[in-house]
């Protein structure tokens, strides 16, 4: 963070926009000063540029300072910061967190609970921090101890793969009182291992951890100009993946917990693993409100987790447990999607990446750093090389003779200079006064002892090392290549792959699994409800459905399966116009059944103003939850319904004087099925006395039938 607010270079270049070719400028309108001039709404005024500016500041420092990673080192600035801090104060042996977390104040502008948290987040994830204490669960959800009482350290693999000080860029501190890394020379893939959340304005990012050990094998082969493998998250909770939906780092991955059964363990499940980012603790609340919905046949839950997973579930009597597991990855937390979209910073600007293109771009960056480091080292080389030719000769020629007899500092240097003289051609460049300075602190007694078969073979190290070096320049992919197996072979066995990928989870059918986990009923007293614990039983069904019911008088509605609803009269829910309505027209519960859009129902229905019986078939369509619907006209009346289209209805007509037909046969099937909104077909002018879908007691042979036209 720069000293002086307003000074945000840094930050400001994200959001520059591109260049554009001068324009002449135009020339500037006569301000219109009538009264009636309408104000420029482009103008926000002093007040609105500053708070645009401000927050445009905001935002750059948000998206570039605190909540991205960077591609190049894979650490958000408040993680650079730790393990910098961390590095600079690293003995090999634990340090108390609370001190880590002032040391890291030096450098970070926020408070001491984000740097601590920070802390025991990357202690968690295993690669770069080694705690010792308590530092929380992320199994049971449990916090870590105050910083006071725990400590950590660097683990061997941060220590040498994420710092090489000679080739590190450093920029002042917040405060101008330290230097900090611009970025760490970071030699492996870290922002893959750790996997990264992050939100910032305008966007966000989800990276997931991958293993590291398969995240250096796929940049082996990019480095060798093979396809890069398919990579796969792996969390270090364990469980079962289902990487489907998984493309390259975009996309979702669906984790399952491990749920078993075990020998001599009769009506009981076990919970071994949980999901990623899912703590025992919220996994056995959830198991309870499902339990509580009547969805889980489970009579108690124990939960044993300490340093690994244990729930034990035991199972209702004469409980399936295959069933059971099934029901709970439907209805619980051991299954759930996490979702991944990884955005991150490339040179100071966020984009957004797959998998496969940060291991690309990481292992361009690892071959930039291991030139660099050549670089230094054939310089240090050069210099070492030049500094033992000096004493070589120094001392074999015994030019530190000649100052035995000179008496002033300077002719001291010129007798130093002269005895160089015959050596010219063994020098690249005359001697400087510091290499005159560097010969003349030369200890006497390690002039005595000199070896010149030592100084041989030391030349000869060197010289070699050096062509080595530059063959190595010339092969970069290869020696990283070389680099990466050696990790392999040194870590493979600390970090194996914990989470199981599958080859897909079997789906289940939630429905199926709670078919019949409400029954609902009828009471004598016209409630209707699963919570009734007395009256008819009109079907079981499952808390996932919807019902409809449907009064006499048309109007009808859906919900889900209510607990206890007056059904006789309370398609409307005040009281009052209940109690009033009761006496005069009681309206009585008609049906209710299941919802599905586009199950098919028959309607006939009485309709009192032309005195006409209309007949319809139709299916309920789209719907709206617990809002009232009409099915027939106001005032009219329904007398037949039912599901699906019947075979004929058989149809008995009031006695009238002369009337020659007394009963009639219609299909249903000759009309066409419409919306529950429509008013339907004239069936007949005539009153019904009786109307069935089959032939009933009242149904005379004798009196023969017609059958009847459904006019559209």
């Amino acid at each position: 963070m720069p000293n002086d607010p307003d000074d945000l270079s840094r930050q400001d270049d994200l959001f520059d926009a591109p260049a554009r070719p001068e324009q002449p400028a135009p020339t500037p309108a006569a301000p219109d000063t009538s009264a009636d001039a309408a104000p420029d709404i482009r103008d926000r005024g002093p007040f609105g540029r500053l708070m645009d500016d401000n927050f445009l500041k905001f935002a750059a420092y948000s998206i570039c300072d605190r909540a991205l990673p960077t591609v190049e080192d894979g650490l958000k600035p408040v993680q650079r910061r730790i393990l910098h801090a961390m590095w600079e104060k690293d003995d090999g042996r634990f340090t108390k967190v609370a001190g880590v977390v002032g040391n890291t104040m030096h450098y970070h502008p926020h408070g001491d609970a984000a740097i601590k948290d920070a802390i025991v987040t990357l202690a968690n994830k295993r690669y770069p921090i080694q705690g010792q204490g308590n530092f929380g669960n992320i199994l049971t959800g449990d916090e870590a101890a105050a910083g006071r009482y725990i400590e950590c350290r660097l683990t061997k693999l941060a220590r040498e793969q994420l710092f090489s000080p000679k080739i590190t860029e450093y920029v002042p501190s917040y405060d101008g009182r330290n230097r900090e890394p611009v970025l760490l020379p970071a030699k492996i893939p870290l922002c893959l291992m750790l996997g990264i959340d992050g939100i910032a304005v305008g966007l966000s990012t989800a990276v997931l951890p991958h293993n590291f050990i398969e995240l250096l094998e796929a940049e082996i082969a990019i480095l060798q100009k093979k396809p890069c493998p398919t990579l796969t998250p792996d969390f270090i909770t364990g469980g079962e993946m289902d990487a489907a939906d998984y493309d390259d780092g975009r996309g979702s991955v669906r984790v399952r917990a491990r749920i078993e059964e075990r020998k001599g363990e009769k009506n009981k499940l076990f919970v071994t693993s949980v999901p990623y980012g899912v703590t025992t603790d919220r996994l056995a609340e959830s198991i309870e409100k499902a339990i509580k919905s009547k969805r889980l046949p489970i009579r108690h839950i124990d939960n044993f987790t300490a340093k690994e997973v244990e729930i034990e579930l035991t199972l209702n009597p004469g409980s399936d447990p295959e069933k059971v597991r099934k029901a709970l990855y439907a209805f619980t937390d051991c299954e759930r999607r996490i979702p991944s979209r990884i955005v991150v910073l490339s040179e100071n600007r966020p984009c957004e990446m797959t998998v496969s293109e940060i291991l690309a771009r990481h292992a361009e960056l690892l071959q930039d750093i291991f030139r660099r480091e050549f670089l230094v080292r054939l310089a240090e080389i050069d210099e070492l090389i030049r500094r033992k030719t000096l004493e070589a000769l120094f001392i074999e020629k015994r030019i530190y003779k000649r100052i035995e007899e000179v008496r002033t500092a300077e002719a001291v240097d010129a007798a130093i200079r002269t005895g160089f003289e015959p050596y010219r051609d063994q020098l690249e460049h005359d001697l400087t006064d510091d290499e005159i300075a560097m010969l003349l602190k030369i200890p006497i007694r390690r002039i005595s002892l000199y070896d010149i078969n030592r100084h041989n073979e030391e030349m000869e190290a060197l010289r070699k090392e050096y062509g080595q070096i530059n063959d190595d320049l010339a092969h970069l992919a290869r020696y990283a290549v070389k680099y990466l197996k050696g990790l392999i072979k040194e870590y493979a066995p600390q970090y194996p792959r914990l989470t199981h990928v599958t080859d897909g989870f079997q789906e289940i059918d939630e429905r199926a699994l709670t078919s019949t986990e409400l029954t609902l009923r009828l009471s004598e007293d016209g409630y209707v409800g699963h919570a009734l614990k007395q009256g008819e039983v009109l079907f079981p069904c499952s808390s996932l459905d919807k019902v409809y019911i449907l009064w006499s008088d048309g109007k009808y509605r859906f919900m889900p399966p209510p607990e206890k609803l007056l059904a006789d009269a309370t398609y409307a829910p005040n009281k009052d116009w209940l109690d009033a309505l009761r006496p005069r027209a009681p309206i009585r519960f008609f049906d209710i059944g299941i919802y599905n859009r586009d199950d098919v129902f028959t309607c006939v229905y009485y309709e009192p103003l032309y005195g006409f019986t209309y007949f319809k078939r139709f299916t309920w369509g789209g719907m709206i939850m617990n809002k009232d619907y009409a099915l027939v006209p106001e005032g009219a009346t329904i007398i037949l319904f039912c599901k699906g289209t019947p075979e004929a209805l058989y149809v008995k007509y009031k006695y009238m004087k002369g009337q020659r037909i007394t009963q009639q046969v219609f299909d249903p099937a000759e009309t066409r099925v419409t919306s529950a909104s429509s008013k339907g077909i004239q069936m007949t002018p005539k009153q019904i006395e009786r109307i069935a879908t089959h032939k009933a007691a009242w149904w005379a042979d004798a009196e023969g039938s017609t059958k009847g036209a459904l006019f559209p």
